[in-house]
């Protein structure tokens, strides 16, 4: 024992001193740094600023997958009829920012830090302002609850090696990465979408609309959905559709709030839903997406005729300017809101509404 420990301390001295220090410390300090950076995934805690930069780069990540309707007037209602929800929320100082996406795939995503993206798709088959509040109720929710942020914590889907130990940065743009693949895939627990759904009911009934109108869209959803074989774009996720509609039934039955708002929701909505089945989606294998190899997709040989749709490829999630789109998504078996093809324009919408704008907006609840 004596002997190891002289034979230690002379091969230690027969080192330079710059190299004894330098390694000795530089290890020491890279280990620490993987210590805390393991601590910080393991809490991930974000103040409310990291938050919001995490849900820039969320956000950013879903408008160049699925493009912006450059329509300040959509805008403009959707961020009204949001910031009224915001509102009665349990965090009404965020600075919530809302985003109509320009595909037809009917789908909402919510980032943290206050994001809440729907597409216009989804705006077509909502038939009323009431439905919009509750869907962007639901989005809130999984804000303010912190849903996205819980959801890669329990997966344990933030993975960094000990040379990328240098800080936040590193661990924002990590869970940058996984919050998006999350929110892409409607990864949501049974608890969280329960517990959303629980939310958009109190905030819908507290903003003087009728409280049901969730689990009415949520049936109008499951009809159109019938053809589908996957899990298929916005409240795809566990529990079951059915179970959810019941749940929300039950909450809503003693509310007194009854507001639809049929008739300024036509007026500043415009789009109607097309057919599942005419969607054109994304095919595998696009570029850069999550999921696929990250190669350029291959060229494919036309199918010949007489070949159904079943022959072509299965589609996935996201896409690139270059990915391969195809049409009738629906019709293969794959969810065709999730893989729904998105517009080319990726910049926001500037839009700002003024407190006399969102009390003259509330007073036309009625």
């Amino acid at each position: 024992m004596k002997q190891s420990i002289v034979m230690v301390v002379l091969l230690a001295l027969a080192s330079p001193a710059h190299a004894q220090l330098g390694g000795l410390g530089g290890a020491l300090k890279k280990a620490q740094q993987a210590q805390e950076l393991k601590q910080k995934i393991d809490d991930l805690t974000f103040s409310e600023e990291e938050e919001r930069k995490l849900g820039e780069d969320v956000s950013l990540k879903i408008r160049e997958r699925f493009g912006v309707v450059q329509d300040a007037g959509v805008h403009k209602y959707v961020v009204l009829a949001g910031t009224v929800m915001a509102q009665q929320s349990d965090r009404p100082k965020l600075p919530w920012t809302f985003v109509v996406l320009d595909t037809d795939g009917v789908n909402a995503f919510a980032s943290p830090g206050g994001f809440v993206h729907i597409t216009r798709g989804a705006l077509g088959l909502i038939a009323n302002e009431a439905e919009l509040a509750a869907v962007l109720g639901h989005e809130i929710a999984h804000v303010t609850r912190k849903h996205t942020i819980n959801a890669i914590r329990k997966s344990n889907a933030i993975k960094l090696g000990s040379d990328q130990a240098g800080g936040r940065a590193a661990l924002i743009a990590a869970a940058a990465n996984a919050v998006y693949d999350n929110i892409i895939e409607n990864a949501y627990d049974r608890g969280d979408e329960l517990d959303a759904d629980k939310v958009s009911v109190e905030l819908t009934q507290k903003a003087g609309y009728k409280p049901s109108t969730l689990g009415d869209f949520l049936n109008r959803l499951a009809e159109r959905n019938n053809s589908q074989k996957e899990r298929n774009g916005l409240f795809a996720s566990h529990p079951e559709t059915k179970e959810r509609i019941t749940k929300i039934g039950q909450l809503a039955a003693s509310a007194k709030a009854a507001a639809l708002v049929e008739a300024r929701y036509r007026t500043n909505i415009k789009y109607r839903p097309p057919d599942i089945t005419s969607i054109a989606v994304v095919t595998e294998g696009s570029a850069g997406l999550a999921g696929s190899s990250g190669k350029e997709p291959e060229k494919k040989e036309e199918p010949k005729k007489g070949l159904g749709l079943g022959a072509l490829k299965k589609t996935i999630a996201q896409e690139k300017p270059t990915a391969q789109v195809s049409a009738s998504g629906g019709a293969r078996g794959v969810g065709a809101d999730r893989a729904a093809k998105g517009g080319s324009n990726p910049s926001p919408v500037k839009v700002s509404v003024s407190a006399s704008e969102v009390d003259a907006f509330k007073k036309g609840i009625a």
